[in-house]
């Protein structure tokens, strides 16, 4: 066989192992594409009353609620203890804790989606070592293939070249006939 015809039965052999896998997932954009307009009004009200924005926003209002209520002498709306302010305080706590809720929930929603992507990612990632194992392995035994071939052909360079060798040694040994060389076919007188 031939060394060209070896080396593309090598390439075909190798291109076998070659394979494909799905593309990994964009959790963004899928976590995106699930939204309700519930999760993003939950999550963009999360966001608003967790910053010093609102905190500072609200603690202004009540701050002016407080000063117009109690140092005004005349068109007081909600006298001291300031039973109104603390109904509407109440109903807006309700209100962010359930918004809070529903975005803890979308956070839930969003790390089990994580963690099924990690999961696949994970297996994605074993079966390529599997695959690259297995490629290796290959080419292992296609190394192994290739050493043994040249060694069988390095023994039998060195067997020639033993045999030439005592070619010439045994040709260096026979007797010569006296007097000039003849050509073959050519008689001696």
């Amino acid at each position: 066989m031939s060394i060209g015809r070896e080396i593309e039965d090598i390439a075909r052999d190798l291109i076998k192992h070659q394979h494909d896998h799905p593309p990994v997932r964009d959790l963004n954009r899928e976590t995106e594409r699930r939204q309700t307009l519930a999760d993003r009004i939950a999550i963009d009200f999360t966001r608003l009353v967790g910053s010093w924005v609102f905190i500072l926003a609200q603690l202004g209002l009540i701050v002016v609620w407080v000063l117009l209520n109690a140092l005004s002498l005349i068109n007081r709306w909600d006298p001291y203890p300031f039973q109104f302010l603390n109904l509407i305080l109440t109903l807006e706590v309700a209100a962010w804790v359930s918004l809070t809720l529903m975005a803890f929930n979308r956070q839930a929603d969003r790390d089990r989606l994580r963690a099924q992507h990690d999961y696949e990612v994970n297996v994605k990632a074993e079966e390529e070592l599997k695959a690259l194992m297995n490629h290796l392995m290959h080419q292992d035994e296609i190394l192994l293939q290739i050493v043994n071939r040249l060694d069988r052909g390095d023994r039998e360079m060195k067997r020639l070249a033993r045999l030439l060798e005592a070619a010439q040694d045994h040709r260096a040994e026979a007797p010569r006939p006296s007097g000039p060389e003849r050509p073959l076919g050519i008689p001696a007188p």
